[in-house]
């Protein structure tokens, strides 16, 4: 393991200070339309929240009673946790490959709700044979946010969507545009129930990332960044990605769910990521479930 470097200067996610943290939560609580959309308690919360696209506040809608079960939690978490006796988890081998791949920051997971994922294989082990590659553009993703892990900063182009949160807490940085040195505009935070969103208009640019604890033990990158927590615990958000009308357009188009820009975390210079996801829910619900029969025994 890495130690951790002392460096006076304010790190990922945000690399804010507590006084603009604590700013950039109050003009959350400003900005119309609103950041995030909940039972409004207020009336200026209800005003900001009316001024959400329609499309929007549909899909928050359908979306509002999605939950996990506590023993999905509880399988979730047994599957993210660090190595024991020698045996490492499925998601926790997932985080370990495209940690890997991509050192830049510390990963977390996409789980295709339709389709096929790049880390199906993994789970011959609990009886499934895969030999596909995963499929790109799943316009509803499951994703898992393993605890102090983000993701860089990212646009999801001319779509229309949601991010709803359904386990644990996450904080959500909109962005102004996608630049390293950009305007950040408000910082809210999910809890379950709780639901940000985007169009290709407003808060398409935005950086996701859990603050619960990262355990004792955590890994740290050469330049003192933590790159892999050392718990199982995690926050997880529902997504959903709608392309402009829904029209067909070409691979590698970042204005579809398709493919997304986003920042590098070590270069700051913008990249595009094909939207693969890790894992489908159909292998990861069914090895849940396998888990779960094994408890009592």
């Amino acid at each position: 393991m890495t130690e951790q470097k002392k460096d006076p200067r304010p790190g990922p996610p945000f690399y804010i200070t507590k006084e603009q943290e604590t700013q950039l939560r109050l003009a959350a609580e400003k900005i119309s339309p609103s950041l995030a959309i909940t039972q409004a308690t207020t009336f200026d919360e209800y005003a900001r929240q009316l001024m959400v696209p329609p499309a929007v506040m549909e899909l928050a809608r359908k979306a509002a009673d999605i939950r996990f079960t506590t023993w999905e939690i509880e399988g979730i978490r047994q599957l993210l946790a660090p190595e024991t006796a020698g045996k490492v988890p499925l998601l926790r081998q997932i985080l370990l490959k495209k940690l890997q791949d991509d050192p830049s920051h510390p990963p977390y997971i996409r789980v295709a709700c339709t389709g096929k994922g790049d880390y199906d294989d993994l789970a011959q082990a609990h009886g499934y044979e895969v030999t596909h590659d995963g499929d790109y553009g799943s316009p509803v993703v499951l994703e898992i946010w393993p605890a102090q892990h983000y993701s860089p900063m990212h646009s999801h182009g001319d779509t229309t969507g949601i991010v709803y949160c359904i386990a644990g807490q996450l904080d959500v940085m909109s962005y102004a545009t996608l630049d390293w040195n950009a305007e950040k505009r408000g910082l809210v935070t999910l809890t379950p129930g709780v639901c940000a969103w985007l169009t290709k208009d407003t808060y398409a640019v935005h950086k996701v990332y859990c603050p619960l604890n990262a355990g004792p033990n955590p890994t740290y990158g050469p330049n003192g960044n933590l790159i892999l927590n050392d718990t199982g615990d995690f926050g997880a958000s529902f997504h959903v990605y709608l392309n402009e009308d829904e029209l067909s357009v070409a691979v590698g188009d970042s204005h579809s769910r398709d493919a997304f820009d986003y920042i590098d975390e070590v270069t700051h210079e913008k990249k595009q990521f094909m939207t693969y996801s890790d894992l489908s829910w159909r292998v990861l619900r069914s090895v849940l479930a396998q888990n779960a029969r094994n408890w009592d025994r």
